[in-house]
């Protein structure tokens, strides 16, 4: 569903992402860590077809990012980590003009689906609102609704919880499992080791633009060569972060 070929990045003389090559099939929730400044949201940008790779491809359903952008996109839900919302308009009218853009009809059957994402993520009540006046957490959650409005089958995400309480936060992790039961493929970068630990099938750790480890987390324990159950401890010794986790005990 998500298919990434020895994809790169470089800036000038400096590499941002180095041949990263992934797959993740239908109805996976993928977790993508690093530090900062691995390469995490290079590649989501990449993704995503907001930046061109300097080598490489990107496919969402079999459709080429760069090759067939319309397409590719059709299948897209995206929510980067500092998304741009217009102030002046309500949340209605937003997510009236997002629904332009993909090309929904107007109608009652657009309405519909307008209201069942106004009603999931508690917005309905400030719908007739000017986005200017919404918290930080109702703002993530309209871009939330905003990128499931025309029921992708791909969703990447760049830190979804950032500005949720943890009511948000429970809300879109189970919206995250129903998702993936419903055949949906979840692409996550996020900092939230926890959140990663307790939602994702696979992990894929990247650090200075490489993909270093891959798999569940018994495949990464393996690989880290230690026994320690939590995530933060096999991603602090896989990015030789070891140290300063050791100095913080």
């Amino acid at each position: 569903m998500i298919e990434l070929f020895h994809l790169s990045k470089s800036f000038r003389n400096f590499q941002a992402v180095k041949d990263v090559t992934l797959q993740i099939p239908r109805g996976e929730i993928f977790g993508f860590l690093g530090p900062n400044g691995a390469g995490k949201t290079t590649t989501i940008r990449m993704m995503a077809g907001l930046m061109k790779p300097t080598s490489g491809r990107v496919c969402l359903d079999g459709k080429d990012v760069l090759r067939q952008p319309e397409e590719a996109k059709s299948v897209l839900g995206f929510i980067p980590d500092r998304p741009y919302l217009y102030e002046k308009l309500t949340g209605q009218e937003f997510l009236d003009f997002i629904a332009d853009l993909h090309g929904l009809e107007t109608g009652n059957s657009r309405q519909k689906r307008i209201d069942e994402l106004l009603t999931f993520f508690d917005l309905q009540g400030w719908c007739r609102e000017l986005i200017e006046s919404y918290s930080h957490g109702m703002r993530q959650r309209l871009v939330f609704g905003a990128a499931l409005l025309h029921r992708p089958k791909v969703l990447i995400i760049d830190e979804p919880m950032v500005g949720l309480d943890p009511k948000g936060t429970r809300l879109v992790k189970g919206l995250f499992r129903d998702l993936s039961k419903k055949g949906v493929s979840i692409f996550m970068s996020t900092h939230t080791l926890e959140l990663a630990e307790e939602i994702c099938q696979r992990i894929g750790i990247i650090n200075e633009g490489r993909v270093i480890a891959l798999g569940t987390m018994e495949e990464l324990r393996e690989k880290a060569k230690t026994a320690d159950a939590r995530l933060e401890s096999l991603f602090l010794k896989l990015t030789g972060g070891e140290e300063a986790g050791e100095f913080l005990e």
